[in-house]
């Protein structure tokens, strides 16, 4: 059974970069029925971004890469801008962390006000290293983290998460701060989540699954929201890492090869979610890609 007719297919989490396929993979997206894409902007440079004007030239470069991808591969683009947490700890040892931390919090304020401007949906990735770190390091990066989430309350968009894998304890007590900090659990979205967990187990914590067959079946019968990604990272040097980015339109075409009751399903990682936790519905034009 073909996809859905005028039902969206959306990866909810991918990177694209200049040195890599850039709208090559995005046109096999589309090819393999893709509509959507959530494209997280990424450090580009052989560095650390030091000052303000580094981030402003990443998240200007994800957007060049979004217009160009819409108007070249027909694929609707949706830009996730933030500091990304990790560089923080290379830009601490270049430059040292007060002046590190300043210039990602200027960072953190410029990813608000794009999302004020509609150049952005969400805040991210923000969050915690997925490796152990000393001390000083976890302490810098969870005043970075304190700060994108007060960003995010003031501003009133979601937030894209990044860290190492969660169990249900670490999403109680992420609720609880995003709670403190005054944005509801219900738009924190954890990126990059390999493991299924119940509804209460994630605590309001809204999951998007690194889109594995196996991890899919799974999950698919679960209520939402829940998001399916790729994580696509578009790194030369890493081809097809994480997943490539015509994973999800596959595992959208053999999950509707099931039937209509199942392919009904697909509403809900792909317009019921984003519904929920962005505010609006990806909507298609002349249904499927030509």
């Amino acid at each position: 059974m073909p996809l859905p007719i005028g039902l969206p297919i959306v990866d909810h989490h991918c990177h694209l970069s200049p040195a890599g396929e850039g709208v090559a993979a995005a046109r096999r997206f589309r090819a393999a029925g893709g509509t959507h894409l959530f494209l997280a902007t990424q450090n580009y440079g052989p560095g650390p971004a030091v000052t303000l004007e580094d981030y402003r030239r990443q998240f200007d470069t994800t957007e060049r890469l979004g217009r160009q991808v819409e108007a070249e591969a027909g694929v609707r683009v949706y830009l996730v801008v933030a500091p990304y947490p990790i560089d923080l700890i290379g830009a601490s040892a270049a430059i040292g962390p007060e002046a590190a931390f300043a210039a990602h919090a200027e960072a953190l304020e410029l990813a608000g006000a794009w999302v004020k401007e509609r150049r952005a949906v969400a805040l991210g990735e923000v969050g915690r290293a997925h490796f152990p770190v000393a001390a000083p390091a976890q302490e810098l990066l969870e005043r970075a983290l304190q700060k994108a989430f007060e960003v995010a309350r003031d501003v009133g968009c979601p937030i894209v998460f990044h860290s190492a894998d969660l169990e249900p304890s670490d999403f109680l007590a992420l609720a609880a701060f995003a709670r403190a900090a005054g944005v509801p659990a219900g738009r924190v979205v954890k990126h990059f989540a390999r493991k299924r967990w119940t509804s209460e187990e994630y605590a309001g914590i809204v999951p998007s699954y690194l889109a594995r067959r196996e991890l899919v079946r799974e999950v698919r019968p679960d209520p939402g929201p829940w998001f399916l990604e790729t994580d696509f990272l578009d790194d030369p040097k890493r081809p097809g890492a994480v997943l490539d980015l015509a994973t999800v339109p596959r595992r959208a075409a053999a999950w509707s090869a099931e039937g209509e009751a199942m392919s009904e399903r697909l509403r809900v990682p792909f317009v019921e979610s984003v519904r929920q936790v962005y505010g609006f519905e990806p909507e298609l034009t002349g249904g499927r890609p030509r």
